[in-house]
């Protein structure tokens, strides 16, 4: 067993990660105190942060056994020298980068490093970025920053020049697979269907693989597509479409706001029913605001994995029509994708390709998803 085998099909960033930890181990060379993981969605960035924050802690004869007391502990997110910074609202804050500036200079108290985790560094606006600057650059001896982002183009350019980058891999679906079997016992057949409708996102392929209504949702959505031939049909294919968006972020945060709730009125000692003071009201009303951004993140983000799903959908289309000879990403819906082939020329299938990449677009800059995915979807019509 080792910390690394959740890491589908990403066989040469381990190989470096493994190096740089041993390195750190023995005082040798290929360790650095600023690491810069990049890579597509769902290809394991997170994961592969914590490995190697579980590796720099092992105390195992092997490096990263996954056995000894500093790989379980960080792995079960309670190691004491391993923070993590993640967020679930559309920006970190930049009192959160300054209070994690602050534990960084702290010595390690267990462990042989102190590590610090942010997972969603795209999500810096650059005055937060500018906090981290220092610290990025020169850490305190026993501290290693760990930055997550889709790609190096999401950091500002003084961070990104102060990191080693990692890019991590598109893997395979079958690989996908294999760790679905593995880890989350799916059946085999099973596996390589959702690994490959997720397009190799190991998290999206998980929840298609256990959760029936996740895989219910991507099926509506694309019979919902084949079907549209008017502007009326359209708009009424993006409302359900949001409405479906809808359905699973409420499922993610389902009684958790309330649960908050009432474990600040514990905290602050106040009864269930217990009317709530003027002097602590402001906390209340910072909750709901924490909450309503998560809700806000949660939303765009189940709008863009469905969207993302009709951008396969689409590229299954084209392979079609251009006779490329690949296998299917959605080889349950070869019908309608045939259907769809042969009565749209490949250049209307590229502009609705390009509608969609647009509408993901828009949405990450803010605007309204209902209005963006109803411009996407009247874009194909047949």
């Amino acid at each position: 067993m080792s910390v690394f085998d959740d890491l589908a099909g990403q066989e040469a960033a381990i190989s470096v990660l493994t190096r740089a930890a041993t390195a750190a181990r023995t005082g040798g060379t290929g360790m650095t105190h600023s690491w810069l993981l990049t890579g597509p969605p769902g290809s394991g960035r997170s994961n592969a942060a914590k490995a190697f924050a579980a590796a720099l802690e092992c105390t195992g004869e092997t490096v990263g056994c996954g056995e000894c007391q500093g790989c379980r502990t960080v792995m079960s997110d309670s190691h004491p020298d391993v923070e993590v910074l993640s967020t679930e609202a559309t920006t970190i804050s930049v009192a959160s980068v300054r209070e994690l500036v602050s534990r960084a200079q702290a010595m390690p108290t267990v462990g042989a490093w102190r590590v610090m985790i942010i997972k969603e560094a795209d999500r810096m606006v650059e005055r937060t970025t500018n906090v981290l600057l220092k610290a990025i650059e020169e850490p305190p001896p026993r501290t290693v920053w760990i930055l997550c982002t889709p790609s190096p183009r999401d950091v500002l350019t003084t961070i990104r020049s102060r990191c080693r980058g990692l890019n991590l891999v598109i893997p395979a679906a079958e690989k996908v697979a294999e760790l679905l079997v593995r880890r989350d016992g799916v059946d085999p057949e099973t596996a390589l269907v959702a690994a490959r409708a997720a397009q190799s996102h190991v998290g999206a392929a998980r929840a298609l693989a256990r959760d029936p209504k996740v895989g219910e949702r991507r099926k509506e959505n694309l019979r919902a597509v084949h079907g549209i031939r008017s502007t009326g049909a359209a708009v009424l294919a993006a409302s359900d479409l949001i409405d479906r968006a809808k359905a699973q972020a409420e499922e993610q945060g389902e009684d958790r706001g309330e649960r908050e709730a009432k474990e600040l009125r514990h905290t602050l000692g106040l009864g269930p029913d217990e009317p709530i003071p003027p002097k602590l009201k402001s906390q209340f009303k910072a909750l709901e605001t924490e909450q309503k951004k998560r809700e806000t993140r949660q939303l765009r983000d189940a709008t863009d994995r469905s969207l993302i799903d009709l951008l396969a959908f689409y590229r299954d289309v084209l392979t079609v029509q251009l006779e490329a000879g690949t296998d299917l990403v959605n080889p349950d819906f070869e019908s309608e994708i045939r259907d769809i082939a042969g009565s749209v020329s490949a250049e209307k299938t590229i502009s609705i390709m390009d509608e969609i990449s647009l509408a993901r677009e828009r949405i990450g800059a803010n605007v309204a998803p209902q209005l963006a995915v109803e411009a996407m979807m009247v874009a194909t019509r047949r």
